[in-house]
């Protein structure tokens, strides 16, 4: 059964996106980065948010836009109450979390589901489906925005790091999902 990973880039402060869901403070920080690069092959599918999906991409308008600097070219499933009424090449729309997983999971193959988006990331923690936490943290401070995991009422979740590298321009944390009984 494939893994599935929750995989970001935040600030040191915590926030995945600025304030409007602005990602451009992101884009200065980019170079050589062989965790995403290992992740990126890895992936059979991403679960994507509707927000993340229609969001603001760094790279937008340059050879490096869509996900992982615009090297990927898989399966996406979106989750979405409001699909595209013609989806581009490669999406699928699943109009609940629950749908969304399963349509990954079936595309991903021997291959891993990455979850991008901050909420559907939330979702899929709550579901108890989510494997692994890839985050690389990025030095710059924020203030304010997206941040990695918003839970109102609060709920934990327990973490097992299982590697952490480092470049210049980011340090990637990489955290099994404990699960108690496992």
């Amino acid at each position: 059964m494939p893994r599935v990973v929750y995989s970001a880039a935040m600030s040191l402060d915590g926030y995945l996106a600025g304030p409007g869901g602005d990602m451009s403070w992101l884009a200065p920080h980019f170079g050589p980065d062989p965790d995403a690069e290992e992740l990126a092959a890895d992936t059979g599918a991403l679960l994507v948010g509707a927000r993340t999906y229609r969001g603001d991409d760094p790279n937008a308008g340059t050879d490096a836009e869509g996900a992982f600097g615009g090297t990927w070219s898989g399966p996406s499933i979106v989750v979405t109450h409001h699909p595209d009424p013609e989806p581009p090449a490669g999406v699928t729309f699943a109009g609940s979390v629950e749908e969304g997983l399963a349509l990954a999971l079936a595309a991903a193959g021997d291959r891993a589901v990455n979850i991008l988006g901050a909420d559907l990331a939330r979702q899929c923690l709550a579901l108890g489906a989510v494997d692994e936490i890839a985050v690389s943290i990025v030095p710059e401070l924020l203030g304010d925005g997206v941040p990695l995991l918003h839970s109102p009422g609060g709920r934990s979740v327990r973490l097992e790091r299982t590697r952490l590298t480092g470049l210049p321009h980011a340090t990637t944390l990489w955290y099994r999902v404990v699960r108690d009984g496992l």
